[in-house]
């Protein structure tokens, strides 16, 4: 484990330099890892664990469309993939990958499983740091880890298949048997994390929470959304609008801040957005620091996570999120967004 400095501040780094994938399958080697849940992250981490080499199982409910993906994956039922109470059994550690609702369903069926020495292992903080809500409680004596991919299950696996990582942060909440840390960082490695870096499971569904709602998905969108409108209500076209909203900065500018930082990026761009761009960019801080602050404090509180719980644990939950996906989808930007991303080179 190194000492990184990030911006004056150091942190706890974990490299596959340091840390080799020989390594790895040396320190998991009488292990049996159950990945739990074949929906996000499940198939990202199971696939990429089995590719390098791990001993790894699959539990999924049966006659579930998941369970129909894992055998197309190539999990072969009664041999690779189980029921989850069965992987459970046979695991001596186990992936709780499936969603925050459905962890807190089945908890019942994993928990009789968690036996002394077990590990349980998660890839979010939300069960084991809002325990009060989630009735979430692992037995004292078991490791209690977390692997956190900074990225959907989709980007992890496709970047395996690349031969690059994605980078994770880890935490570990309870060391029972002295292992815990090579446990985690062998599954860190196992699951194609590019580098590891130190969190605690408080500090990761804080921030995780937060930058869902914030700049990963729902602030973007809203910016998009102000943006496109504004541009529309001058007279600017569909094509215009979107190019100058989403597409211009997901396939020219992004990339450069990815590659450099913005810093770099603004270098690389005319004097004329520079100096726009410079201009600008305290007025959208300043404008959107209460915002941020108030979604913070309501994740920190616990409103957030309740919300989740209550919604997501809702029979009619599918439905109604298949009704709010397809009033965004048939929104006027997206609908040009669809039509600009055919135009693309690569497709025609």
């Amino acid at each position: 484990m190194a000492k990184m400095n990030f911006g004056g501040v150091e942190e706890n780094v974990v490299t596959r330099e340091e840390y080799p994938l020989a390594k790895a399958l040396e320190t998991l080697k009488d292990e049996t890892i159950a990945v739990i849940g074949y929906g996000v992250q499940g198939p990202g981490q199971s696939l990429n664990l089995r590719d390098n080499g791990f001993n790894v199982i699959v539990g999924q409910r049966k006659d579930s469309k998941s369970w129909d993906k894992a055998v197309e994956d190539g999990w072969v039922p009664g041999e690779t993939l189980f029921d989850i109470e069965e992987a459970c059994q046979k695991a001596t550690i186990i992936e709780y990958l499936l969603s925050d609702a459905g962890q807190i369903s089945v908890w019942p069926t994993v928990k009789k499983h968690l036996t002394a020495g077990k590990a349980l292992y998660f890839s979010h903080g939300f069960g084991i740091t809002y325990k009060e809500r989630t009735g979430i409680v692992p037995p004292a004596d078991v490791d209690v880890i977390l692997v956190a991919p900074k990225g959907s299950g989709t980007s992890l696996r496709r970047m395996f298949l690349q031969g690059r990582g994605l980078n994770s942060s880890y935490a570990i909440f309870q060391d029972a048997t002295g292992k815990a840390w090579d446990r985690v960082i062998a599954l860190g490695i196992g699951v194609g994390s590019g580098y590891l870096f130190e969190t605690t499971f408080k500090r990761e569904v804080y921030s995780d929470l937060t930058g869902e709602r914030g700049t990963l998905m729902g602030a973007i969108q809203g910016i998009f959304a102000a943006q496109y409108e504004v541009l529309r209500q001058n007279g600017h076209t569909p094509s215009e609008a979107f190019n100058e909203t989403v597409e211009e900065l997901s396939q020219s500018l992004m990339p450069l801040i990815a590659e450099n930082g913005m810093d770099w990026m603004y270098a690389n761009c005319s004097t004329t957005a520079q100096r726009g761009a410079l201009d600008w960019w305290k007025k959208f801080r300043d404008a959107t620091m209460p915002v941020f602050e108030e979604l913070y404090s309501e994740v920190a509180c616990g409103n957030e996570a309740q919300r989740s719980i209550d919604t997501n644990s809702q029979p009619d939950y599918r439905q109604k999120l298949e009704e709010e996906l397809r009033e965004m989808r048939e929104t006027e930007m997206w609908q040009a967004g669809a039509v600009v991303r055919k135009l693309r080179p690569e497709n025609n």
